[in-house]
């Protein structure tokens, strides 16, 4: 049986790893789909310390892993299919059916963001199609740029894009926005904020290798229309991937699991979660690095807490 279990390679998780491994605890990491979380689709990352020119995300998370090999966290390659959290040992079933049985869980499966599932999206990530404002917008000084959405998020992405982009474009597929009062009073206050209200973005269209705008279509002709632009943010939302623990940990109403204040402590003893899974409001990789580095101390401190049990006596 596993002293501590992390689900999730992103930089929460192996922060979580690094410090683990390091204090001799052996952690074993699980690795989902996509090892290195949304990094792995980002290509330069200019704000996380330490890299004064700038590092790939793919990079910056190899990195990450290689360090926590080194002091002795071990991986494998999994999808979680279900865990067991209601008593102990926890189990986690793998795809084939694998169990693994573990004194305390680290959950670190991150946020994804939603995506319109229109041609060009998936392929132009990072090259000019973002979903994270703060991350990219610095790339787009004095450009043109168009924002797609209609809630808080979108007006808050908008907003702050038009500290860079020469004009930021908001696309929305009604005529009314989703957005708080005073969210959509800022941003129509904006001399660089124009409106593309009432239009289904239906692909995004790339001039050479760079994306060159959004095809559109006019709810009210019916027509197709083509915004220009040099950079396109999907500002609708995101999803936390906590839907395989299927009720069993206290959750906001869109899926966040909640913690203690000040700590990473879920409703469950011996169970932490980090990252973006349970952060709605900053989604950052130095945010979440951080979150890891916590819930490292915290299952510490929790495992010492414990009296010492043969486990192995209530397996089946």
């Amino acid at each position: 049986m596993e002293r501590v279990v992390i689900l999730g390679t992103g930089p929460a998780g192996l922060t979580a790893a690094i410090y683990l491994a390091r204090a001799s605890m052996k952690p074993l990491v699980i690795e989902g789909a996509e090892p290195g979380g949304q990094l792995i689709l980002t290509t330069e990352v200019e704000n996380y310390p330490g890299y004064s020119d700038g590092i790939l995300g793919p990079e910056l998370m190899d990195n990450m892993r290689k360090q926590a090999e080194r002091f002795g966290a071990r991986f494998k390659r999994g999808w979680v299919t279900e865990v067991n959290l209601k008593k102990k040992p926890f189990k986690i079933t793998l795809q084939k059916g694998e169990e693994i049985t573990a004194e305390s869980l680290i959950i670190s499966t991150g946020a994804a963001a939603k995506m319109l599932d229109i041609p060009g999206e998936t392929e132009n990530l990072g090259k000019g199609v973002s979903t994270c404002a703060t991350c990219d917008g610095f790339f787009f000084r004095d450009k043109k740029i168009i924002v797609v959405g209609g809630g808080d998020s979108a007006m808050e992405e908008a907003s702050f894009l038009t500290r860079f982009a020469s004009e930021v474009v908001i696309v929305h597929r009604r005529n009314e926005l989703r957005a708080s009062k005073i969210m959509q009073d800022r941003a129509r206050q904006n001399p660089k904020v124009s409106w593309a209200l009432d239009r289904v973005p239906l692909r995004i269209v790339t001039k050479g290798d760079k994306v060159g705008g959004l095809k559109v279509r006019n709810n009210e002709t019916g027509n197709e229309e083509f915004i220009e632009a040099d950079g396109i943010f999907v500002a609708i939302g995101h999803l936390p991937n906590s839907a395989f623990l299927k009720g069993q940990i206290e959750t906001d109403p869109l899926g966040y699991i909640q913690v203690s204040p000040g700590t990473t402590e879920t409703s469950i003893p011996g169970v932490m979660a980090c990252g973006d899974v349970q952060d709605s409001k900053y989604r950052q990789a130095v945010t979440a690095a951080g979150t890891g580095c916590m819930a490292a101390l915290d299952v510490e401190r929790f495992l010492e807490g414990q009296e010492i049990v043969d486990w192995s006596q209530s397996l089946p």
